[in-house]
């Protein structure tokens, strides 16, 4: 689902609302100064609200609707496993590239985004061993975990429940499926509307309060954050993932890519790669030369479960928050941030700015939260519309290298062996 409509005129594309919402949220800013922020600060908070209002349920009938339709069997067995293991490769590698980012650049450190000063700083989570890590991950009472926002132990959850659902009975899986599928459905719209109708209002009064009280010099961080987010994103599709497609599927990535051209652009212009999906699964079969059985379980799977963008971004995203709140981060705190930006990926909706969404999930597992931390969210939202349609881009041509490289190993012949005319 995308957040913009097709043939919408210019003013009700979103990114154009939310850019004149946050022009004019810096207009307010500066002419009503702080009085002004503290005055529509409530819609600002209230928009956040709605955005972790809806983060259980969209994770849980994201991941198990996606685990849940690979079904069983031997030879679906082998092929879940082999897009599984890519998956979580290229999401582990797309989680290094940001951390390596925003350890070498520090978008975050000075930065004058809020008053942290009289802040009392949180008191961070610290993964003491592998052990305790499983241990937390592992829910003694789901109710309890989906109260209180536990998402690890939720997102571990939703996966074996999903597994669990893959292997009962046609009468009953098709039942619990429709249910899940529904309500999957239902989370993707309501989403879709909160990002559509509340996001430019939202950002409006996220941008008046932090121009209000901190001025323009907030805005060097955030164009500095977003360099550093497309530096990092343009290292993994132009770098890491030719790479693997060269090392492991012996595919020419330049063949590859040009043959992928259609969706990647696509892909860029919905912010969607739900909404994307049905062009990608065309341009992978026609195209890149990859059978209907691969493409059509690897391409939907990687849709709910492979997003290597939002990974990359979960990672640098938390950091940057961290290096503007001046919370130094250790390696057991990153090693965590890491390991739940990769399941936190998984649960990410193929839907515009879910990435945002999800980001909590991060924040949550490391205890980094509170007021300051939600208006510096929200000021990321600001510069976000760009950076999700490049993160798109990035997810899209990852879940195509993937049917390739799957394909390939699969014995199937011709993937990528010419560049072929792009269907209209």
């Amino acid at each position: 689902m995308s957040a913009t409509r097709a043939g919408a005129k210019w003013h009700q594309q979103l990114h154009w609302r939310i850019a004149i919402a946050m022009a004019l949220g810096v207009i307010s800013g500066v002419v009503g100064g702080e009085a002004l922020g503290e005055t529509v600060g409530w819609i600002g908070t209230l928009f956040i609200k709605l955005l972790k209002m809806i983060i259980v349920p969209l994770v849980v009938t994201s991941i198990v609707c996606g685990v849940a339709s690979v079904g069983a069997g031997a030879g679906l067995g082998r092929l879940f496993g082999k897009t599984l293991g890519y998956y979580f490769l290229t999401s582990a590698c797309a989680c290094i590239v940001g951390l390596l980012m925003v350890n070498l650049i520090k978008p975050g450190v000075d930065a004058n985004l809020v008053a942290v000063e009289t802040e009392e700083m949180p008191e961070l989570e610290v993964v003491d061993s592998p052990v305790d890590l499983i241990l937390d991950i592992v829910p003694e009472n789901v109710v309890d975990s989906a109260a209180n926002t536990d998402m690890l132990a939720i997102i571990f959850f939703s996966i074996v429940f999903g597994v669990s659902l893959s292997t009962l009975g046609s009468e009953h899986r098709n039942r619990l499926m429709g249910v899940f599928e529904g309500g999957f459905e239902a989370m993707m719209r309501l989403t879709g509307g909160i990002i559509h109708f509340v996001a430019p209002v939202g950002v409006f009064a996220l941008i008046a309060k932090l121009v209000g009280s901190t001025g323009l010099e907030s805005f060097r961080s955030l164009g500095l954050y977003a360099l550093m987010l497309t530096a990092g994103l343009t290292i993994h599709l132009f770098l890491t993932l030719p790479l693997i497609l060269r090392l492991i599927g012996g595919i020419n990535p330049v063949t590859h890519f040009r043959n992928m051209l259609q969706p990647i652009v696509m892909a860029f212009s919905t912010s969607s790669s739900g909404a994307t999906l049905p062009v990608t699964l065309r341009a992978v079969k026609k195209q890149v030369g990859v059978s209907d059985r691969v493409s059509s379980f690897v391409l939907p799977m990687g849709a709910t479960v492979n997003m290597d963008g939002t990974a990359l971004y979960e990672c640098a995203g938390v950091m940057f928050i961290a290096q503007v709140m001046g919370v130094e981060l250790g390696f057991e705190q990153q090693l965590l941030v890491v390991f739940t930006a990769l399941l936190a990926s998984i649960g990410a909706a193929a839907v515009p700015s879910a990435g945002l969404v999800v980001i909590f999930i991060v924040l949550e597992a490391i205890n980094l939260t509170g007021p300051q931390v939600e208006l510096i969210v929200g000021a990321m939202l600001a510069v976000d519309r760009p950076l999700d349609m490049y993160r798109t881009v990035v997810n899209v041509f990852s879940d195509s290298c993937g049917a390739a490289i799957v394909a390939k190993s699969e014995g199937e012949q011709g993937i990528d062996e010419a560049v072929r005319p792009t269907i209209s």
